[in-house]
C-alpha cells in the first residue's frame, strides 16, 4: 500500500513554488488578456494544464515546444476531422480522443493536455479557424512566454539538442 502513496517528485523548494505560481498567472493572465481585448480568443481549459508542464516540469520531453504546439495541434486536427465524419456516441467519442494520441506518439509530439484539446476540437468545434485560434496561436504564446519566463529565472528552457 505504501508505494501507492510514495510521492515521487522531489521536493521543491519554495522559490521554485512561488515562481511556477507567478509564471502560469501572468500565462494565462496574458492569454485571457488578449482574448478580452483583442479580437480573438486564444483561452481554452487544456491551455491551464500546459502551464502545469511548462511551468513546473519545463524539462520534461512532453513539456519542450514541439510538443505543446504540435501537440495541440495535431489533437485539434484529429478531433476536428472525427467532428466532422464520424457519428456522436460513446464509441466514436473515445475514438477521437484515442486516434489523437495515436497521431500524437506516431508524430513524436505526445502533450498530455492536448488529449483535452481533441475532445474540445470533436465535442464542440463548428468551424476549423478553432484550429488555429484560439489552439495554433495559444500554444506558440504559451510556448513564447515560457521562453521568456525561464530566461528570466535562469533555467534551461527548451531542453539542448543532444550532441550526435
Amino acid at each position: 500500500m505504501k508505494h501507492y502513496l510514495y510521492r515521487h517528485q522531489p521536493k521543491p523548494i519554495l522559490r521554485a513554488i512561488v515562481l511556477a505560481g507567478i509564471g502560469t498567472s501572468l500565462a494565462v493572465a496574458i492569454l485571457a488578456a488578449i482574448s478580452q481585448f483583442g479580437s480573438i480568443s486564444l483561452l481554452v481549459a487544456p491551455f491551464g494544464a500546459t502551464c502545469v508542464l511548462l511551468f513546473t516540469a519545463h524539462s520534461s520531453p512532453l513539456s519542450q515546444p514541439i510538443n505543446v504546439v504540435g501537440g495541440h495541434f495535431v489533437s485539434a486536427c484529429v478531433g476536428f476531422l472525427c467532428h466532422i465524419i464520424l457519428p456522436s456516441n460513446f464509441v466514436m467519442d473515445g475514438l477521437a480522443v484515442g486516434l489523437a494520441v495515436m497521431a500524437m506518439m506516431a508524430l513524436r509530439v505526445v502533450h498530455p493536455p492536448a488529449g483535452a484539446t481533441a475532445m474540445i476540437a470533436y465535442f464542440n468545434t463548428t468551424s476549423w479557424m478553432f484550429l488555429f485560434f484560439p489552439i495554433l496561436i495559444g500554444s506558440i504564446v504559451l510556448v513564447g512566454l515560457a521562453m521568456v519566463y525561464h530566461a528570466v529565472t535562469k533555467t534551461v528552457y527548451p531542453l539542448i539538442l543532444p550532441k550526435n
